[in-house]
Formats: C-alpha cells, sequence, structure tokens
C-alpha cells in the first residue's frame, strides 16, 4: 500500500476492506477499552509471586534470544542471519570502539544454540503473523526505505565509463516501452484468436520474442531487472548499487527522458523512482493512481513528441505506460469496449467473483486493443523523425485470468501466465541501414529463450554503446549471445527451462529442487 497508493489496495480488495477496516477497529477498541479499566481499577493489578516469576522468565527468554542474535544457532541459514544482524547494530549504541571489540570478540568465541531453537528466530514467519506482524512489516519498510537513500547516494557515484564506439556520429533516438500486466498469449501478434494487435500487425520492421520471460511477477521487482544488470535471483532483494542504462546512454552523449503514466505517489523512495531520477527529465503523469480518474496511456504521446522535438542530437526516451493494470475497464476508452459483455462502466467490480470471468477477460483484450494503438501511434512518431529511430517494447508481467478451470487471477501466483511477456523491437529503415548485422543477429535471436535480464545488455549494445565489463553474450543484437540458465520466483528460484506445469493455472514447478532465495 505504501509502495503504490491507497486508492489501488482499496480497488484490489474490494469490498473486503470494509471487514478489513472493522476488524482493525474492533482489536484497537478492544485493547484500548482494556487499557482503561486496567488503570482505573487497581484491584487487577498483578500482584503476587507469580509476577514476578512471569518477569524474570520473560527477562531470561529476552537475553537467550539476544544471545542467539549474536552468536547464531546451528542452522546455516539462521546463523547467517544472524551475522546479518550483528553487522546492522555494530554501529550503535554510546559504547567505545575497544569496549564494543572486546564485547565482539566474546560473543564470537560463543557456541552457538542448539537447532530446536531456530524457530524463535524466524522472523519471516513472525511478520505474517496478524496482528503483531504489522510491526514487522513496518519496520521492515522503514529500513528499505533508509537502504534506497543510502543506495541512491551510491548510485550517484556509480559510471559505467560507457562510450559509443566509432563511427556512430549521426542523429539517434531510441525508445523503450515498460508495459504493465501484460500477457505474452493475449496478443494476435503472437498468435492469439482475437485480434488485439491490428496496428501493430501491419508493422514490417517489427520483431517480436516468442520465449521472453521475467522472472518475477511484480512491478517494484522486475523494472530493476529490466533496467539495471541487477541478476534476477536477486530481485526480491532491496535495490541495487548500479545504475541504469539511462545513465549509460547518458555516459555515451545521449539526452535521457523518463515519462510515466504509473501513479507519482512516492516517487523518490521507490525502485523505480531511483532509476526514473537518473534521466534529465522526468515526467510523472499520471494523478489518479490506478483508479477510473487516472489518464490513459494516450496521455503519453505529447511528452513523447516533445521530447522527440527537443533540440539534442541523440535522445533516448523511456516510456512506463499503465498498460493493462487493473482494473482492465479503466485502462481504454469506449471507443475500444470491443468484446462484451465487459466491465465498462463498473466503478468496482470484484475480480475475485468469478461471475466476472467472462467480462473481466473481455475487458482485458479490449485493453490490449488500446495498448496495441497507443504502441503503433509511438511508430508513427518515431517514423516521421528524419533520423535513426528505434523502439523496444517489453512488459514487467503478465496476468493469470480465471484460465480454464483455474480459478486465480491477478499476478502474483506462479503461473506461466505471469512470466511469459511480450516484447518486440521495431526498428526503422534508416537504423537497418545504419546497422544491418544487428537486425541480422535481432532476426536470428527471436525465437531464443530470452529472460528480462537480456534487456539492458540489448538496448546498450543496439547502439554500440561499449563499456568496460560489458556481456555481450545477452545481447541480441550480438553474434556472442549465449543461452543462460532462467529462473522464475516459484516456490523458490525454479529452473524455468527444467519445470513442469500444474494444472489449469499452469504453475511452474521445479523438476528438480528450487534454489532457495535470498530476501
Amino acid at each position: 500500500m505504501t509502495e503504490t497508493s491507497p486508492k489501488e489496495a482499496i480497488e484490489f480488495l474490494g469490498n473486503k476492506i470494509w471487514l478489513l477496516i472493522f476488524v482493525v477497529s474492533t482489536t484497537l477498541a478492544w485493547w484500548w477499552s482494556l487499557l482503561k479499566v486496567a488503570i482505573h481499577n487497581r484491584h487487577l493489578d498483578w500482584r503476587g509471586s507469580s509476577r514476578w516469576i512471569c518477569l524474570t522468565a520473560l527477562v531470561c527468554i529476552a537475553i537467550v534470544w539476544g544471545y542467539g542474535a549474536k552468536v547464531g544457532v546451528a542452522s546455516a541459514s539462521i546463523a547467517d542471519r544472524s551475522s546479518a544482524m550483528t553487522k546492522d547494530y555494530s554501529h550503535q549504541g554510546s559504547m567505545s570502539v575497544g569496549s564494543w571489540t572486546a564485547l565482539q570478540e566474546f560473543f564470537d568465541k560463543q557456541e552457538p544454540l542448539p537447532i530446536w531453537v531456530e524457530p524463535l528466530y524466524d522472523l519471516e514467519s513472525f511478520s505474517r503473523s496478524w496482528p503483531m506482524g504489522i510491526w514487522a512489516r513496518s519496520w521492515d519498510f522503514y529500513q528499505e526505505r533508509q537502504y534506497l537513500a543510502v543506495l541512491s547516494e551510491k548510485n550517484r557515484l556509480f559510471r559505467f565509463q560507457a562510450e559509443q564506439a566509432p563511427g556512430n556520429d549521426f542523429q539517434q533516438t531510441i525508445v523503450v516501452v515498460i508495459g504493465e500486466s501484460s500477457r505474452y498469449d493475449r496478443w494476435s501478434l503472437n498468435g492469439y484468436h482475437r485480434l488485439t494487435n491490428p496496428h501493430l500487425g501491419k508493422e514490417d520492421n517489427l520483431v517480436s520474442f516468442s520465449d521472453m520471460i521475467t522472472s518475477v511477477a511484480a512491478t517494484r521487482l522486475s523494472v530493476p531487472v529490466i533496467t539495471t544488470r541487477k541478476p534476477a535471483t536477486q530481485s526480491l532483494k532491496a535495490g541495487f548499487s548500479e545504475k541504469s542504462f539511462l545513465s549509460a546512454y547518458k555516459e555515451a552523449g545521449f539526452k535521457t527522458f523518463w515519462i510515466s503514466n504509473q501513479m507519482s505517489f512516492g516517487q523518490f523512495d521507490t525502485p523505480t523512482s531511483v532509476i526514473a531520477k537518473e534521466a534529465d527529465v522526468t515526467q510523472f503523469l499520471n494523478l489518479g493512481g490506478f483508479t477510473n480518474k487516472s489518464s490513459y496511456d494516450q496521455i503519453l504521446l505529447a511528452p513523447m513528441q516533445k521530447a522527440l522535438s527537443d533540440d539534442a542530437p541523440n535522445k533516448l526516451i523511456v516510456i512506463h505506460s499503465l498498460g493493462n493494470h487493473w482494473n482492465y475497464s479503466h485502462r481504454y476508452p469506449q471507443d475500444y469496449d470491443k468484446w462484451k459483455p465487459s466491465l465498462f462502466g463498473v466503478a468496482n467490480p470484484a475480480y475475485t467473483n468469478l461471475k466476472n470471468k467472462e467480462a473481466l477477460n473481455n475487458s482485458y483484450d479490449n485493453s490490449n486493443l488500446y495498448n496495441d494503438w497507443v504502441l503503433s501511434r509511438m511508430i508513427t512518431q518515431l517514423k516521421a523523425v528524419p533520423h535513426m529511430t528505434a523502439l523496444w517494447y517489453v512488459s514487467d508481467h503478465g496476468q493469470t485470468l480465471y484460465d480454464g478451470s483455474c480459478n486465480l487471477a491477478f499476478h502474483g501466483h506462479n503461473t506461466q501466465f505471469e512470466f511469459h511477456i511480450p516484447a518486440f523491437v521495431w526498428y526503422s529503415d534508416q537504423y537497418a541501414a545504419q546497422h544491418p548485422e544487428k537486425i541480422h543477429q535481432l532476426k536470428a535471436h527471436q525465437n531464443a529463450k530470452l529472460t528480462t535480464e537480456n534487456v539492458f545488455h540489448s538496448i546498450v549494445d543496439m547502439v554500440d554503446i561499449r563499456y568496460p565489463g560489458e556481456q555481450l553474450e545477452r545481447s541480441v543484437f550480438s553474434p556472442k549471445w549465449t543461452y543462460h540458465t532462467r529462473y522464475v520466483d516459484s516456490y523458490g528460484w525454479t529452473h524455468y527451462d527444467d519445470s513442469h506445469l500444474k494444472g489449469d493455472c499452469r504453475e511452474v514447478i521445479d523438476n528438480g529442487t528450487p534454489l532457495v532465495q535470498d530476501k
């Protein structure tokens, strides 16, 4: 809720929000009434020896827990967690450096606690509890905000030492569109039986990737993997110590733009916002969150045209669209309400209601139809530019939509529908003339097994930006491209290409043992 918008949370929870408010209000009222009674009725005071016995027991438990937090438990995972906790607290307190060092040496010599006490240190299970887990999650949120602030400062000092290779002394404009919640198999461009891409399907210079996946089905986690060199298996951890491809382009002499129709709430304290701030020009256009008051994606066209008209000879324009974000019927105007019954005009439809299955799916396809028009208009704008242009589109994740007998919708369900995403490259005739070998490699890798980890390396390589430590084996424009293991967030890090799909929901299940996730 804090990283998106309260409006989106209310929209997602639907009528359950009132039940949640009732439970929270009742619990707080109950606690408050007990406190008042206890304060005003002294005969309820806890007296006798049992009080001191219990207090002593609590103090002993606290001492033992603190000891375990310092020396660890006889379990690798908990020991690692304990060492991390030690690092977190090593800078705190008013003790002198010498005293602290001596105390640390004392704890280093102690034996870890037996493994049977491990559940006492399972903070993740505690944070999932209700209602005390709220405080653990709140503390996690606070720590992440602090970490992102530090990360922003580290990113400010980071340099790729990037420069464009000789022979590229001509004007060029690259547009990168990051889509939202779009699913591969609902594009007619990719074989869907409904004509959801009537405009893109007519483009000659368009290469659609058939096997691109995202490793995690959440915007705040997937966007950093798309835009930086952050490994997919680190995507559940907050932040990253490097900048994005925007900074690589800036170092190579490009003027950079970030134009977003995502909400502006908290734009300077989320992972995506840290990346957006790298641009020379940053615009957040959405003032309505994800509700029916939000802007349609066509609002992006005018700022994009203004960026195209900028005097800078070379430009990178990143567009972050609202795409197919729930509520799907709020993503398009009435002219695109083609397939019916739909949810268009319904203020607060419950996506959890199976009675809305047909209308929900029709609305989703209608939003794809509108998304096709927006993307085609962007391509039309690029065609009017007299110099070399290209556009890369990739969705952050897909959606599950009550497929077959599957009773799941939205995302976060470990299904193939959420991992398999649409992505394509459109290029101008001038680009093809300047980079014929890159076009050859692009088409050669159209059906390659790709992930969003390939995006950073490909986008930087597509205009011959070179830098120390580059990984051309990850670029679809390079003859050096090689396959790398593709992991997805499904009950651990599951090997996507060594897994099977379970049921109509197509849950991705590793044929072996998934890798343990580090969060």
